[in-house]
């Protein structure tokens, strides 16, 4: 049996608590077809111990995109993504794994862990922080209104308000848009300044580059590509993958290319 075919089966304690009849599908079809070590940790620290023992066995995680982005994260930490390889089985809801499937793993419990078993290695690209942070989808600025960040926990008096803010919306005119003065480079080349209200900045890594999409608050939106973008000026907050950080006044990311390996099913003939 080549190395391939040992695999270390990380079972994240989420899909376990939520999805348990998935986790034992995915679990008897990879070691059905392969040498498996099953790993059943409790918390992040135990996850990072096990990927530092796994020798030549390729990590499997079973879990949402949190349990994959914080796989990606720790073996980018560790400059473990280079050499290696990674697959995944989607266990979750259907928003919890939104970006599981725009990078192309199925769907479905069986299907994803035959693709483990017999799928091909993609390299995809990376956006890597200044901080070490990690993204493997969609990067926007501001990361949530002001008001949004600062409201507490859904409630019941919130749901209900919530729903007659959704009936009885009020007239377009009286929507206002909150403005950010950030200065925005790409590549060196500056896209936006703290002098010019921006309404929102999105990126995404396509092909080698960062798809950089500047909204001004007064202007149609401008595109551009580039490798590396750097975001500065007063406290702003920022969501990737849907995680929410800051605030910070200066952030740069650069697009590692073909930076980590993902098996997905292979491409009909």
């Amino acid at each position: 049996m080549s190395d391939h075919d040992q695999l270390l089966v990380i079972v994240d304690p989420v899909a376990r608590r939520s999805d348990g009849e998935s986790v034992r599908i995915a679990k008897d079809v990879l070691s059905a077809g392969a040498e498996t070590k099953i790993c059943l940790p409790d918390s992040p620290e135990e996850s990072s111990r096990a990927l530092a023992r796994r020798g030549s066995r390729r990590p499997v995680v079973l879990g949402d995109d949190r349990a994959l982005l914080r796989t990606v994260a720790l073996l980018h930490r560790e400059r473990g993504l280079a050499d290696g390889v990674l697959s995944l089985v989607p266990i979750g809801s259907p928003d919890a794994l939104e970006i599981a499937h725009a990078l192309g793993v199925p769907r479905s419990t069986p299907a994803a862990a035959r693709a483990v078993l017999a799928g091909t290695v993609q390299r995809l690209d990376l956006l890597v922080d200044d901080s070490d942070g990690v993204v493997l989808g969609d990067l926007r600025i501001p990361g949530v209104p002001a008001d949004a960040a600062l409201s507490p926990g859904p409630s019941v008096w919130g749901t209900c308000r919530s729903l007659v803010r959704t009936l009885v919306r009020p007239a377009p005119t009286a929507l206002a848009v909150r403005t950010h003065r950030l200065r925005v480079e790409a590549d060196g080349v500056l896209l936006s300044d703290v002098d010019t209200p921006l309404e929102s900045l999105t990126v995404r890594s396509v092909a080698g580059t960062a798809e950089v999409t500047v909204h001004p608050s007064a202007a149609p939106p401008r595109h551009t590509t580039a490798r590396i973008l750097t975001v500065s000026g007063p406290d702003f907050r920022y969501r990737a993958d849907g995680r929410l950080t800051g605030p910070v006044r200066r952030r740069t990311w650069t697009v590692r290319e073909g930076a980590w390996g993902l098996t997905l099913p292979r491409a009909a003939s």
